[in-house]
């Protein structure tokens, strides 16, 4: 571990910002802290500042001497984080600031998300908010609330509000990489109502603990083919109903839409006589997942403890439409873009499951840059959970961003970057969300790009940011800014 202290990283002003952000807590759906930074900070450079009705923040900078005559800029990011973390770890993402760290060439947290994801580009705009000596045309700083639970800052953004031409959205995570599209998603919640039933008399009680997965972004990472915790931890229970009289009686598995579920906790209820026979079957489990998942989730750990009896259990017959449904609802990648084989089009991540004694909650979100597949997915479990038995609803939808090849600042881009590393940028798509498909809604004419440094293992406790490329990404945000086309 580094004992350098992240405010003195290269470029000063932006980790000096990014570490400001890392103590201010702001999991998303909690923005008033992080607004008020923003707003403070916008004040004290004396720059107009103001928060729509939404809770967006947006600080105007006025165009540098000579660059007048430019298009105007805005730069985009939002300010809520994916609040994870490691179970061993003690953390409140409602008080804590994050406990950032340098490691060699990244910066990490001990134990929960960095939050790089979109600290650094909130940091980036912050600034080039406070330079002197860059040159830019007009600057807009946009920054969104509640990016990562259903992009409610970009919904509730109206037109009118910004009044650059283009915009530079500062969340992609590789550097070397110019963003120009991305996937559509949608929210499903599917319910399972039902009155508990009491425990047969002679039946014990046991916990199963699935931990030490990886997760990761649910776009992003989707393609790694790692574990979904609800995943493994249903195909036990299966075996576990089927094999050893076992009846389920709560369940708590995941916790964020959009992150693959790292974790997993069942109680159940088994005959005394096939306790031992039943602890045996969870060790078999634990080798077997393992064995699968060998070089891509080495970490994974199971186990089992006997436990208090429970209120009650789910009712036979609810338990077991919700497992099989669980079973075979699609999860992971769904379709490869033809055009591109080595891009995700379609996904689902079945990411949170949960009991509370009356009702049982499953929530996915699928993923797609084709429309029709999106529906086509949606459909998918609309049919699957119906016929089980439950109740599907579908919420948050939001377009995906189509890329314009012929787009002025792809090309002003593209030539900056050669410029300045001497070769092209890779030019993608991603399968991830980013809120400029929303953004475009309103500001159709507005030409869009979006660009960042690298950042591993976003929405997980293994997320980390490469410092070498900050840097890089800051040169090249300077000089894209001193290159922006006339008006």
């Amino acid at each position: 571990m580094d004992t350098q202290k992240i405010q003195e990283l290269e470029p000063r002003a932006l980790w000096n910002n990014f570490y400001n952000i890392t103590r201010v807590p702001r999991p998303s759906g909690k923005m008033d802290e992080i607004s008020k930074f923003l707003i403070d900070f916008g004040k004290n450079l004396g720059l107009e500042t103001l928060r729509d009705d939404t809770g967006n923040v947006l600080i105007r900078k006025p165009a540098t001497k000579g660059m007048e005559n430019r298009k105007g800029v805005v730069l985009q990011a939002h300010m809520d984080m994916v609040p994870q973390k490691n179970s061993d770890v003690q953390h409140d993402f409602e008080r804590d600031p994050i406990d950032a760290y340098i490691d060699g060439k990244w910066v990490k947290a001990h134990g929960t998300t960095l939050g790089a994801d979109n600290g650094i580009g909130v940091a980036a705009a912050m600034a080039v908010l406070q330079s002197t000596d860059i040159e830019h045309p007009t600057v807009e700083m946009f920054i969104t609330v509640d990016e990562e639970t259903g992009m409610d800052g970009a919904f509730g953004l109206k037109g009118g509000l910004l009044q650059g031409d283009i915009l530079l959205n500062l969340d992609s995570e590789e550097e070397g990489e110019l963003c120009v599209g991305c996937a559509g998603g949608l929210d499903a919640t599917m319910t399972f109502e039902y009155d508990e039933e009491e425990i047969e008399a002679g039946d014990a009680a046991l916990q199963i603990d699935l931990s030490g997965l990886k997760g990761g972004h649910s776009g992003i990472d989707i393609i790694l083919q790692r574990a979904n915790a609800n995943k493994l931890m249903f195909r036990l229970l299966k075996e576990a109903v089927t094999d050893y009289g076992a009846r389920l009686a709560q369940y708590d598995g995941g916790n964020m839409r959009n992150a693959i579920p790292r974790e997993a906790c069942a109680i159940v209820t088994v005959p005394t006589e096939n306790i031992d026979s039943f602890i045996d079957f969870v060790n078999r489990k634990r080798q077997q997942f393992a064995e699968e998942y060998k070089g891509v989730d080495d970490g994974l750990t199971l186990s089992v403890k006997k436990v208090d009896l429970t209120a009650g259990l789910l009712p036979e017959q609810v338990q077991d439409d919700l497992i099989n449904a669980v079973i075979a609802c699609p999860d992971g990648v769904f379709r490869m873009i033809t055009e591109a084989p080595d891009v995700v089009e379609t996904s689902s991540n079945l990411a949170i499951i949960k009991t509370d004694g009356n009702s049982v909650t499953i929530n996915a979100l699928l993923r797609s840059s084709v429309e029709s597949r999106k529906r086509e997915l949606a459909e998918m479990f609309s049919s699957l959970f119906s016929i089980a038995g439950a109740r599907v609803e579908f919420s948050g939808a939001y377009p995906g961003w189509n890329p314009n090849m012929q787009s002025p600042i792809l090309k002003t881009m593209c030539d900056t970057y050669e410029k300045i590393n001497g070769s092209q940028p890779k030019v993608v798509i991603i399968h991830a969300g980013l809120e400029c498909g929303i953004l475009g809604t309103n500001y159709p004419e507005m030409d869009m790009i979006s660009f960042g440094p690298t950042i591993c293992h976003p929405h997980s406790p293994d997320e980390k940011v490469s410092i070498d490329t900050v840097l890089l990404f800051w040169e090249y945000l300077k000089q894209t800014l001193a290159n922006i086309p006339l008006k």
